[in-house]
């Protein structure tokens, strides 16, 4: 590969260059870390290496050259070091510089050293586009909630669930395993990937600012009522469902509640906290899930737990037949409720008082 005349490629108004992996084909074990693709940013002009003036991390001037340092998750490490540590020699190769990784658990910063100044930077960079892409790859662990969880509400639930059973449950594949928990009915904006404390405490100071700026002026002290009725099914074959959800509307007839969860999503997005997926948030109350079918723990939060590095899931989906669920039950009333407040929810966990998911951050929408 000719380093000086690489392949660019340009993404999001940002200029990459790409580096070929090797055709040779290497063994994986259960052990070995999962070799990332190699992507490193360059400028417009082509150029191997950034101008000084894109520097962002301080470049310390040592003896025996420049050295700066990265504050990063160790989750993230992986993808820096690559199958076999060759992702990290062949960016040190290149880079004509030395990546010094903490080792897992053992906390630290990631330290590049090296005799050219541009060369450290260059690898700098390397090192932040790997994790970028290596953070994409992880699951989510935390997520942005309206809780549905009230007494009525949950009762009401509980009571569909019961009928549904009773009316449909000699339909395909529904039984009892695929129903939400009751106490975890919620409706989601948006979902995180917080791998450190201070990325927790960054999602709550924006998720603070969306309430002063955005919610308050809104809502101006006016609740925030919605009324919980109807059901609907997420893709397009009701004879083979997946997601069938509450459909939730405000009682006045307006459209605030779209328009704070998509300016709230909007403001995470631009704060680098989580990803743009749809145009809009869907907003929406899952009911029946079939990812919640029988897994390990019989814990329906946890039923879509992907295995580490696998990118699938534990086993693979059963559809549901819910063409006499959407029949019956297409009007069903699960009442009405105020949005009181918006979490930060974290993945896989349960609130010991509650039932609801562990709560990292919240403010109150009124």
């Amino acid at each position: 590969m000719d380093v000086l005349r690489p392949e660019l490629l340009w993404i999001d108004g940002r200029c990459y260059r790409k580096n070929f992996l090797s055709d040779s084909p290497l063994e994986t074990g259960p052990d070995e870390m999962e070799e990332e693709e190699d992507v490193a940013m360059t400028t417009g002009c082509g150029d191997i290496y950034a101008d000084e003036s894109c520097d962002i991390v301080p470049v310390q001037k040592t003896d025996r050259g420049y050295k700066l340092t990265l504050d990063l998750p160790s989750d993230l490490y992986k993808f820096i070091i690559g199958r076999k540590g060759e992702t990290k020699k062949r960016l040190e190769r290149e880079t004509k510089t030395q990546v010094q990784i903490p080792k897992v658990g053992a906390g630290g910063e990631v330290v590049i050293t090296g005799t050219d100044r541009q060369g450290v930077m260059s690898a700098m960079r390397r090192v932040q586009i790997l994790s970028d892409s290596g953070r994409a790859k992880l699951p989510f662990t935390h997520f942005l909630s309206f809780p549905l969880t009230t007494t009525p509400i949950r009762n009401s639930f509980q009571e569909f669930k019961s009928n549904v059973l009773s009316e449909c449950g000699q339909d395909q594949g529904v039984d009892a395993s695929i129903f939400q928990n009751p106490d975890k009915l919620h409706l989601t904006l948006a979902t995180l990937v917080l791998l450190t404390d201070k990325e927790v405490a960054a999602a709550e100071r924006v998720l603070k600012e969306c309430r002063e700026e955005i919610v308050a002026p809104l809502l101006q002290g006016n609740p925030l009522q919605v009324d919980v009725r109807g059901v609907e099914y997420m893709n397009d074959d009701p004879a083979a469902v997946d997601v069938l959800y509450a459909q939730v509307r405000l009682l006045d007839g307006s459209d605030k509640l779209q328009t704070i969860a998509d300016a709230v999503v909007e403001r995470f997005v631009s704060s680098g906290l989580t990803e743009r997926e749809y145009d809009r948030v869907k907003l929406h109350a899952t009911a029946m899930n079939t990812l919640f079918r029988k897994d390990p723990s019989a814990s329906p939060d946890k039923a879509d737990r992907k295995p580490a590095g696998k990118g699938r899931p534990l086993k693979e989906r059963e559809s549901f037949d819910a063409r006499n669920v959407l029949e019956i039950f297409e009007d069903f009333h699960f009442g009405k409720t105020d949005l009181n407040s918006i979490h930060l929810s974290e993945r896989f966990s349960s609130d010991t008082k509650t039932g609801y998911y562990r709560c990292a951050a919240f403010v109150e929408l009124t």
